[in-house]
């Protein structure tokens, strides 16, 4: 699994009609910066607005995933979503021309190709996994429908459907390095039995769908009559039907390519939790409700992490700002400079790290015999964290001083000691305005909090 953050080089557009609305549209995948996430923007509406790929937006789940924000909608996000996830891309702008992204052939496959042409682009931030924390579960008893999420160092998958049917029964697909999923699962188009397209047909969905985007499963036998009608409704000369019960539409990629699309809609519906995932994904007849259901679960637990967050360090993953990066934004030099790397950094968010020697300069004189650091340098370890954090926000940081302004509700909790590990973590609490940020910053050893405050900064220019 990638460690920094990527987006794409370049815009790549794809046309094509949309599955259920049966609107032709353009998409457009584009470059987007640090911390941006997956939005969709309806270019076709006054003011082209924004809707964030967020599970809170989920406002319709009869056949696709369709969310809705700031008065736009969009359609069956979920293949869309799964390609993006399948190429571990965490920031790209959707621009959308229509109701909803084109069905192309059914799978993820041709935008993967599409965004392979234009190739991807590294970020300067580590990705803002999160790492299943304990097992999370989800039941439909009704529906018989389990989905499990269990913690795992990697992001992997397992499906089982079962729909008590002669053709399609019972299949199992899996996926062990979400790095494979274009090889893998991205090709597995989307499916549907016979019995359900008049029902499809009768709620005005699939008016996109054709036998060249889905695998129609003909669980029954099927009268010369009824065939006639079918290919009368889909818009074909004739159709029939192939001894293994599927539609004479297309032949399998997969034996189990029904199994392997439900798992390519669990990746693009787990989209909407907004940040790439750790763990492992059991699921047991899953479907876009389940999945969305499971997905606002995994979204709480990250709520609740962030309302007290425990960052964590891991020492073999590559920091997205060495010492000597920190020195080029940074004016502090030995002994006043605190921060020993930057592990990760986006636009709301910054987290230092500051290993604690016992031959730091203050021990010689602070508590001799009983070496404790200050904790006025807890908080000025903090304020130079806050400062790559708002020296962030600026195109020339070299141009700039960042100032001290204000320390509100300081905290000191536990003493740090000679061989502790400092994890700073600081926030913004709103956005800048005329050069002022306020932010919330923590300092944690050992995943405890040892001090803690609100504190205000001012970038100014150098020649001001």
């Amino acid at each position: 699994m990638n460690d920094k953050q990527h987006t794409i080089q370049a815009p790549v557009t794809v046309r094509g009609i949309g599955l259920h609305t049966g609107v032709e549209a353009t998409m457009t995948f584009c470059p987007a910066p640090v911390g941006h996430g997956y939005k969709f923007q309806r270019v076709d509406m006054p003011g082209q607005p924004i809707v964030d790929a967020d599970v809170d937006n989920v406002v319709d789940l009869s056949r696709g995933t369709t969310i809705e924000q700031n008065g736009a909608r969009v359609n069956t996000v979920e293949h869309t979503l799964a390609a993006l996830v399948g190429l571990q891309l965490d920031n790209v702008l959707i621009q959308l021309s229509g109701p909803e992204p084109p069905i192309m052939d059914g799978s993820s496959a041709e935008f993967i190709k599409a965004i392979e042409t234009v190739g991807l682009q590294e970020q300067n931030a580590l990705r803002n996994y999160y790492e299943i924390p304990e097992s999370i579960r989800y039941v439909d008893n009704a529906r018989g429908v389990e989905i499990a999420a269990l913690p795992l160092s990697d992001y992997r998958l397992t499906v089982m459907v079962d729909y008590n049917s002669p053709v399609l029964g019972s299949q199992h697909a899996t996926l062990t390095d979400i790095g494979l999923f274009g090889e893998e699962i991205a090709s597995s188009r989307t499916f549907c039995f016979l019995h359900e397209l008049e029902m499809l047909y009768k709620n005005n969905l699939i008016r996109g769908g054709d036998l060249s985007n889905a695998i129609v499963v003909v669980d029954r036998v099927v009268s010369d009559d009824e065939l006639t009608d079918l290919a009368k409704m889909l818009g074909k000369p004739r159709v029939s039907v192939k001894k293994e019960g599927i539609l004479n539409n297309v032949d399998l990629r997969h034996k189990n390519e029904p199994a392997r699309h439900k798992l390519l809609d669990l990746v693009g519906d787990l989209a909407l939790v907004g940040r790439p995932l750790k763990g492992q994904i059991l699921a047991a007849r899953p479907g876009h409700a389940a999945n969305v259901a499971f997905a606002k679960r995994i979204k709480k637990k990250m709520l609740e992490a962030r309302s007290n967050p425990v960052p964590v360090y891991d020492v073999h993953r590559e920091p997205v700002m060495d010492i000597n990066r920190i020195m080029q934004v940074l004016p502090h030099r030995y002994p006043f400079l605190l921060i020993d790397k930057v592990i990760h950094l986006d636009d709301q968010v910054v987290t230092a790290v500051k290993n604690v020697s016992m031959n730091e300069p203050f021990f010689q004189g602070h508590f001799p015999g009983n070496p404790v650091m200050p904790g006025v340098l807890q908080i000025e370890g903090l304020a130079q964290t806050g400062g790559i954090l708002v020296m962030n926000t600026v195109p020339d940081p070299e141009n700039y001083w960042q100032y001290f302004l204000g320390i509100e509700n300081a905290r000191f909790r536990k003493k740090v000691l000679p061989g502790d590990t400092i994890i700073y973590h600081c926030q913004l609490l709103a956005p800048i305005k005329r050069g002022i940020a306020k932010m919330r910053g923590q300092a944690f050893v050992n995943g405890k909090v040892v001090c803690e405050a609100e504190m205000s900064a001012a970038i100014v220019r150098k020649d001001a």
